[in-house]
């Protein structure tokens, strides 16, 4: 890493540890540029990523790759289910001391971690994906009137397969918002497949080193945080917002299919997301494209659609596309 005092970080040394990072994920994870660029975004930005795809398309693997990189207590959630609330954040355990008296402890579940893989996170029951909302928007967890801390700093990344429905539990409005990003992960091309299938059936194997650490994270968060955003754009994601909403929008589409459009929690996103855009681009101020850049991540789980779009085929990324070109930036 370039600077060695995370508290003196600068917009090069920004840079260059994120491009560190990038580099040694691209070690072991071919392709998906876009998607390692985006959870990385949101974690700089101190938020939690939903990455959906189809099986097999390294979504688990980066994840766990991406926990090895960073040098953060990893955490692996499998979500079924018979998954229980407490089997995630932890139950009270009676013990008996040596003294023959007993009481209760609090053993810690696996959401207490840095990073938290909570895989196929559609699996689980509303009850116990519930478990999740207060660790992810409180970074607590309550057990028997008792409140935890969770470590610092935390960060939830969940996947999920959008083909195979049978036996899922799609997440309510109110959990999806809570996650920073929605990142879509593709197939592979060919010339990405054939490197795929070369790493994966031969003998060499990659071996992936910590190039940041939890410290550093931190240090890149309150830098990013400290950009600023000058007032046409911020005005200009304001009125984005405002118009993913049908009564208030000058888009054809968001007026035709969608059915409630992003919370407050769509700006924040917008914000932090083009604040970190512009420093990995070099440059200390967001600009429009900065936002734009993040937009489809930021606001296609918050955008809910009506049935005519589901009918016509119609996605979330085709009405953000269309939401970017009809607000104007004034």
């Amino acid at each position: 890493m370039t600077d060695t005092q995370p508290s003196l970080l600068t917009v090069d040394g920004f840079r260059d540890s994120a491009a560190a990072i990038e580099a040694e994920i691209g070690q072991f994870i071919v392709g998906q540029k876009e998607v390692v660029r985006a959870t990385l975004v949101a974690i700089v930005a101190g938020g939690h990523t939903l990455l959906e795809g189809v099986p097999g398309l390294g979504k688990t693997m980066l994840i766990r790759t991406l926990g090895q990189v960073l040098d953060l207590q990893f955490s692996r959630i499998q979500f079924t289910p018979d998954l229980m609330p407490a089997d995630i954040t932890g139950t009270e355990i009676m013990e008996e001391g040596a003294n023959g008296h007993r009481a209760f402890r609090f053993q810690h579940g696996p959401i207490f971690a840095n990073l938290v893989l909570a895989d196929e996170i559609n699996r689980a029951t509303p009850k116990t994906q519930s478990a999740l909302l207060e660790a992810m928007q409180e970074k607590t967890v309550t057990v028997a009137n008792h409140t935890y801390p969770l470590p610092e700093p935390f960060f939830v990344l969940a996947t999920q397969n959008p083909l195979e429905m049978e036996g899922t539990y799609p997440l309510p409005e109110a959990q999806l918002d809570r996650f920073l990003f929605k990142v879509n992960v593709p197939f592979p091309t060919a010339a990405e497949l054939d490197e795929i299938l070369a790493r994966t059936t031969g003998e060499k194997g990659v071996t992936i080193q910590s190039v940041a650490d939890g410290e550093r994270i931190t240090a890149m968060q309150k830098m990013a945080r400290q950009v600023p955003v000058p007032s046409h754009v911020s005005s200009y994601i304001s009125r984005l917002i405002v118009a993913t909403h049908p009564n208030n929008s000058p888009a054809p589409l968001v007026q035709q299919f969608v059915r409630y459009g992003a919370s407050p929690r769509g700006a924040q996103a917008l914000i932090l997301g083009g604040k970190i855009t512009a420093l990995l681009a070099g440059r200390y101020n967001v600009s429009f494209e900065d936002v734009q850049a993040v937009a489809a991540a930021a606001l296609r789980h918050r955008l809910i659609l009506n049935f005519e779009a589901q009918a016509q085929g119609i996605t979330t990324d085709v009405v953000v596309q269309d939401l970017l070109g009809a607000v104007a930036r004034e």
